[in-house]
């Protein structure tokens, strides 16, 4: 009995996946199923946004058409992370790229925190505030991981927002 029932609830589900599957290739949105991409569509629909069919670059655009970067959580308090961020030849040149193609290009960053599939807040940090609040952590990991002598086993760069950061700098939109 309990097999039947819970096949009954694996096949509704599968059903419902294969719609939401045919509905995102008609509309050439690509697979929402991969990093989690079904959150930004989510956040995306939530926000009057739309959403890119690419996996990288931006993670929606605003009704002005402009790039926006999401970031969204499951955990008890909002945050966001940033993490894969290529290394550069110098501090410099870091610099230069968090502001122009990493963190910067994108003028407004939202974040998001989920309860399954219920978003429970959003927020809006624009992108100097983030840039402001990112650059000293993105400094020191940067110090530590091009240290001669580090022996961190992925090179990449990554930093956090803290909930304290976003309600300080955010503006709520949910």
């Amino acid at each position: 009995m309990i097999k039947e029932k819970s096949l009954s609830y694996m096949l509704e589900i599968q059903s419902h996946l294969n719609k939401i599957d045919e509905i995102c290739k008609r509309e050439n949105m690509g697979d929402i199923f991969s990093y989690s991409k079904v959150k930004e569509v989510l956040m995306a629909s939530h926000l009057g946004h739309t959403v890119p069919k690419d996996y990288s670059g931006a993670d929606a655009y605003n009704k002005f058409n402009k790039p926006v970067e999401y970031k969204s959580t499951i955990s008890k308090n909002i945050n966001g992370t940033y993490n894969g961020i290529s290394v550069q030849s110098s501090w410099e040149a870091q610099l230069e790229y968090l502001e122009t193609e990493k963190i910067g290009k994108y003028p407004e960053h939202y974040y998001g925190r989920f309860n399954g599939t219920v978003i429970e807040e959003i927020w809006k940090v624009d992108s100097k505030d983030v840039l402001d609040i990112l650059i000293p952590k993105l400094k020191r990991d940067y110090d530590r991981k091009t240290n001669p002598n580090s022996k961190h086993k992925d090179p990449r760069l990554s930093g956090s927002i803290s909930k304290k950061e976003i309600y300080k700098y955010g503006t709520q939109i949910l």
